[in-house]
């Protein structure tokens, strides 16, 4: 039995849901957002909960259970709060701004890094070490902030580079004489 599963997703005020078949349809202050369950999976609307039951017994719809009600989940927390990544850059020399939609970065190189921002994501530089990835879409979020963050990761010897907020890494002693 899924722990996750057998909970239901609360729908707050302000967010309506409807069920066409195996795609869940979530609106919400922040926009709308969609999703397709697979066949192993029923999904229905009680009141203002939605809940997720499998299909059958078989290991594939024990796994698509809980998974499916932690997309549910987040469809409804993205279109309530939005999800955020926040980045940090440390490194002399080493900034960030924002010119329209694209992303500049100086991080090292002998040319400035120019970063496309895609639709559905806002990206914001309050200080020129900071970044901020936000959207309803935790999934292109994540890939966001990853995809930024590709570009100079944290090096072990002098911590410089690209990390998210409150990121451990895990330094190195240089060489002795």
């Amino acid at each position: 039995m899924s722990r996750i599963g057998k909970k239901p997703v609360s729908l707050v005020k302000g967010v309506s849901a409807t069920i066409s078949g195996q795609t869940v349809e979530v609106k919400g202050p922040k926009g709308t957002r969609s999703f397709t369950a697979t066949d192993d999976v029923t999904l229905t609307i009680d009141g203002d909960e939605i809940k997720v039951t499998p299909r059958g017994t078989s290991k594939r719809a024990r796994q698509q259970w809980g998974m499916a009600r932690s997309m549910v989940e987040n469809l409804v927390t993205g279109v309530t709060t939005g999800f955020k990544k926040e980045l940090e850059i440390q490194g002399v020399g080493y900034r960030a701004a924002i010119a329209g939609n694209v992303l500049k970065l100086s991080l090292g190189y002998s040319h400035e890094v120019n970063f496309a921002v895609p639709a559905g994501v806002t990206v914001t530089s309050p200080k020129q070490t900071e970044i901020i990835v936000e959207g309803i879409d935790q999934q292109l979020v994540g890939q966001v902030a990853a995809n930024i963050r590709e570009w100079r990761q944290p090096e072990p010897y002098k911590g410089k580079g690209i990390r998210y907020k409150g990121e451990f890494v895990f330094r190195k002693e240089g060489k002795k004489k």
